[in-house]
């Protein structure tokens, strides 16, 4: 319980007018301002009560509702105040009488919102009191899932023009052995099994069924790379967490199975692919934070070499040639047993560099540099291609689309 800056404000036109009037005046009329100011508080202490409104799961980067309501018979003289968390914005965050905000949560996890404050004013302003409303809140901040299930609703109505949703037949040998069979005359060359038609005495064949799931394994480097920032509010890792997403949601609505696997310098957790593991692959990288470590991509490699032939995405960032020297060792042995896509986000400030036009010495230098560190990427990118992965580099805005459309081309002409 205070007094209000209107309080202040008639003291010093008290004081002006006890230069003109008795001092007997002055003081009744500062004791009027006691008593009114006593009164006006009590009223203020009032018990107020507020309801607040908010939803308990939010997506990263996704706005979503607040909103607060005040019991109280005289609304106008409330002030709402709703404190802000690290890593969430909300606007407005202060209304009078009631709050509708836009909250926005930057960063995965859990997110705990303060107690709402609300500020009680008197009838004549002059006292004010302050309750503090029930409880926090608990907030589960999901990755992008509204882009991923965007995309997945396009994939079901056939609105995501890629190559993959083409009905084009099914393509290649198949993957999956059936059985062996007499030769045929159309039948490929490749299907010939040499051993069986030396025991037979004649040409026989392997049929192959053409897998209708596959394995989609996502490797998520953790390690300090992916530390680097995009921007102020979101890093490497939170982009790639976001495309993880998305293709685990597109792998469970085309009826593969999908796992996940985060590394640095040890392996920080594994989920086997299994039907319909979108949810669960989103679970286990929900709250994974980068580490000051070096990446061991030979270990992620040897944790997936094992098994059917599977889509490997290896999620991490091509910085430069010293960096990626045991990617690029590593990525031959993974290459020869399951189709490799090596995926990174690009840098909005060296795209930013090359696109503005240069006003100092400074800006031509930093252009310069930038000419370099993305030729560095050209190079890594062109020697992990030649080892046998396909690399794929985007926006952050689109890295998870990118990634689906290499999936779907991949799937399509039968290379899983």
């Amino acid at each position: 319980m205070t007094p209000t800056a209107r309080v202040a404000y008639v003291v010093l036109v008290l004081a002006l007018v006890a230069l003109a009037v008795p001092g007997a005046v002055s003081f009744t009329l500062l004791a009027l301002l006691a008593i009114a100011t006593a009164v006006d508080v009590a009223i203020a202490h009032h018990r107020v009560r507020v309801r607040r409104t908010v939803p308990r799961i939010l997506a990263r980067g996704i706005p979503a509702s607040l909103s607060v309501e005040a019991d109280a018979d005289a609304p106008g003289r409330i002030e709402i105040r709703q404190a802000q968390p690290a890593d969430v914005t909300i606007e407005p965050s202060v209304g009078h009488g009631s709050l509708a905000a836009r909250l926005v949560a930057h960063r995965r996890g859990e997110a705990v919102l303060p107690p709402v404050t609300a500020r009680c004013r008197g009838p004549l302003g002059l006292g004010r009191c302050t309750f503090v409303g029930e409880g926090e809140a608990h907030l589960l901040v999901y990755p992008d899932v509204v882009a991923a299930q965007r995309v997945v609703v396009a994939l079901r109505r056939g609105q995501f023009r890629d190559p993959g949703l083409r009905a084009r037949g099914p393509l290649g040998l198949g993957t999956d052995f059936e059985a062996i069979r007499d030769y045929l005359p159309d039948d490929d060359v490749r299907q010939i099994n040499w051993t069986a038609s030396e025991r037979a005495g004649r040409p026989m064949s392997n049929v192959y069924r053409i897998e209708q799931d596959r394995d989609v394994v996502c490797l998520l480097d953790v390690g300090r790379l992916m530390s680097a920032p995009l921007d102020h509010r979101s890093t490497r890792l939170d982009v790639a967490i976001d495309a993880v997403t998305m293709v685990a949601l597109v792998a469970d609505e085309l009826g593969d199975r999908c796992g996940v696997t985060a590394f640095d310098a040890d392996i920080r957790g594994q989920l086997r692919p299994r039907r319909n593991g979108g949810r669960r692959v989103v679970r286990a990288i929900l709250e994974m934070e980068p580490k000051a470590v070096d990446s061991d991509y030979d270990l992620a490699f040897r944790s997936v070499t094992g098994g059917k032939r599977s889509l490997i995405l290896v999620f991490t960032d091509l910085v430069d040639a010293a960096a990626a020297r045991s990617l690029i060792a590593s990525v031959p042995v993974l290459a020869r047993r399951h189709a490799v896509i090596v995926a990174s986000v690009r840098d909005p400030d060296l795209d930013g560099a090359l696109r503005r036009e240069p006003a100092s010495t400074s800006d031509v230098y930093a252009s310069a540099v930038a000419i370099d560190v993305l030729d560095e990427r050209r190079r890594i990118a062109t020697r992990l291609e030649h080892a046998g992965a396909r690399v794929v580099e985007a926006p952050a805005a689109v890295l998870g689309e990118a990634c689906v459309r290499a999936y779907l081309r991949l799937k399509a002409r039968a290379r899983l």
